[in-house]
């Protein structure tokens, strides 16, 4: 599943050398990170907040363990872990791009989170902590961004403690073909249009709709966690398979 092999990666529908993907997913969300918030809510209609809900639900995370959050954004997933391992847990709020981390770190801050929570840029696919880490890994909505997506899942799968589990909360494939067409009339269409309304930014937001389609289907992504080392995976559709929660064990 690497690209590793003829050094060429995609960045949304185009062919990239795999070194400039990085570079280029920073500029996106660098553009973007001010009205992230604002947009996840405009381009849901509310509903990634139902989605994270359930992702974080099913990670099983409890008082006292710590948790790693790839790709952090701003926080949705890391505040409501902060509140569950509770002052003796700590909860790790990771993303590749600066601006992004600052933005969750202010936001986290205004919320009152102090003592079991830590920052720091990282790359998904070198992860700086020693083998046997966390209780919990996950990433919402940052995975399709990774320029080696298997790589990235193997350093979360060293950084696991044996018992650990990893969640993948990200777009999917639709399982129902009218709500296919409509999803990509929306994200084709409409999509850019909102982004360039809202922070000024269309093709950013045209990379992301196309940055989505790249990404593996359900059952490619259940088996690359597998090949990452993961056992008893499974993966959980919502709305239809717009989006779907992957898990994988440690064992």
């Amino acid at each position: 599943m690497s690209n590793s092999q003829n050094n060429s990666t995609h960045f949304g529908y185009k062919t990239v050398d795999a070194d400039e993907k990085a570079d280029l997913v920073r500029g996106v969300f660098d553009s973007v990170a001010s009205r992230y918030d604002l947009m996840n809510d405009l381009m849901s209609m509310g509903v990634h907040r139902l989605w994270k809900r359930f992702a974080v639900e099913l990670s099983g995370v409890r008082t006292g363990q710590q948790v790693l959050d790839l790709a952090s954004g701003t926080g949705d997933l890391a505040d409501r872990f902060a509140g569950l391992v509770g002052p003796e847990g700590l909860v790790v709020m990771t993303d590749i791009n600066a601006n992004m981390l600052v933005t969750g770190r202010d936001r986290m801050a205004d919320r009152g989170h102090a003592g079991n929570l830590a920052y720091a840029q990282v790359n998904a696919e070198a992860l700086p902590f020693p083998d046997n880490s966390f209780d919990c890994i996950t990433i919402g909505f940052g995975l399709r961004n990774v320029t080696d997506k298997q790589k990235a899942l193997r350093a979360m799968y060293r950084a696991l403690k044996p018992g650990g589990r990893a969640l993948v909360l990200e777009f999917s494939k639709p399982v129902v073909k009218p709500l296919e067409k409509i999803y990509d009339l929306y994200s084709f269409s409409l999509l850019p249009k909102i982004g360039k309304l809202v922070t000024h930014d269309e093709e950013s937001y045209r990379y992301l709709a196309e940055s989505i389609r790249m990404h593996p289907d359900q059952e490619t992504l259940r088996e690359m966690m597998e090949q990452a080392g993961f056992e008893n995976c499974d993966y959980h559709n919502l709305t239809g398979g717009i989006v779907a929660v992957h898990r994988g064990f440690k064992l």
